[in-house]
């Protein structure tokens, strides 16, 4: 991980804090690391917030100093086998993280878990790891990714702007603009980026694959109407996202209905069964293009009853597939 990332800066921060008997100022920390006063203080924010147990004095002509309570017993975390272990088996769920800031660091703590089981309990918990596979479907590749994502992370962190180099799926030039990034969010095996998108200011999201390049701005920003990453995505379906919320209905035939009970698909959802053994699942998003997808992949399973323009969108997509198996069907018979 690069040694200007968010988390490299806050951990060299906490040993510093721990070894200044004497304690520092917010300026002090800001000179010392090289970032600005509004980053330390979100930095101490979340130390106090994580359970540090920091405190400020007032010493002399009023100079306010944080320092790192003395009983704090080091900064080292541990853990008992059953937490280590979870976390050892778990790390199957990161491969599709390869090639990023996250998982070089992961990879890290898992060899100081080997280290400390030693070769019995390790090989121990390899043979019980393949108990459990985990199947990454779709996952994207992040190995020629890892300059941009570290970029990405302390931008987000630092609240800076960048210029990011974007080849989107409907143009076929690389495209640079200024974009302030707000987060990321994982979704279906892929990393996306969501900012305010700086020549259509407005909040887009940006698929990380997609990202060429990724230059950090010394210009700052402020948050838009303070923005909050799950509030944002709330009444998304995935990852697309539109403006007003609009009421989806779905009637789902009784071949399906326990399948679609089994899961908890949207935070807003509403599932109810039907005397008939169908079942009514009724969400509120901003957008229906994922949503569209999910409803096609159950087939003559699942019927879409509101709002109207998607139902029409449903039947616009099935008759167009329709006609293309019929056209596909004709020229085999000709053949």
């Amino acid at each position: 991980m690069s040694s200007s990332s968010p988390l490299v800066r806050q951990w060299t921060l906490l040993k510093i804090l721990a070894s200044r008997t004497d304690g520092l100022s917010v300026q002090e920390m800001a000179s010392e690391m090289e970032v600005s006063l509004k980053t330390i203080r979100r930095d101490l924010d979340s130390f106090q917030h994580a359970g540090f147990m920091l405190y400020q004095e007032t010493g002399p002509y009023g100079k306010k100093r944080w320092r790192l309570s003395p009983d704090t017993e080091g900064l080292k975390l541990s853990f008992d086998f059953e937490e280590a272990a979870a976390l050892y088996l778990g790390r199957q769920l990161l491969e599709p993280l390869a090639g990023t800031p996250f998982w070089e660091a992961a990879q890290r703590a898992f060899r100081k878990i080997r280290s400390y089981f030693g070769n019995t309990a390790t090989n121990y918990l390899e043979e019980f790891s393949k108990t459990f596979h985990h199947q990454p479907f779709g996952k994207s590749d992040y190995s020629e990714k890892h300059d941009v994502i570290d970029t990405l992370m302390v931008a987000i962190e630092d609240r800076r702007a960048c210029q990011i180099g974007y080849q989107s799926l409907q143009s076929a030039e690389l495209k640079k603009y200024p974009v302030h990034p707000y987060g990321m969010t994982y979704h279906h095996s892929s990393l996306y980026l969501i900012g305010f998108h700086g020549k259509k200011k407005k909040v887009c999201h940006w698929k990380v694959d997609r990202i060429e390049s990724a230059k950090p701005d010394s210009e700052p920003f402020i948050l838009i109407d303070n923005f909050d990453l799950e509030k944002h995505l709330r009444h998304s379906f995935g990852i697309f996202h539109g403006d007003e919320p609009v009421q989806v209905q779905i009637r789902f035939a009784e071949p399906v209905t326990r399948y679609v009970q089994e899961s908890n698909w949207h935070p807003t959802q509403i599932l109810t069964s039907q005397e008939d053994g169908s079942l009514l699942a009724e969400f509120k998003l901003t957008d229906t293009h994922e949503v569209s997808r999910w409803i096609l992949s159950f087939g003559q399973h699942a019927e879409v009853l509101e709002p109207k323009e998607l139902r029409e969108d449903i039947i616009q997509e099935i008759a167009q597939m329709q006609s293309g198996y019929e056209a596909s069907n004709q020229m085999c018979k000709q053949e």
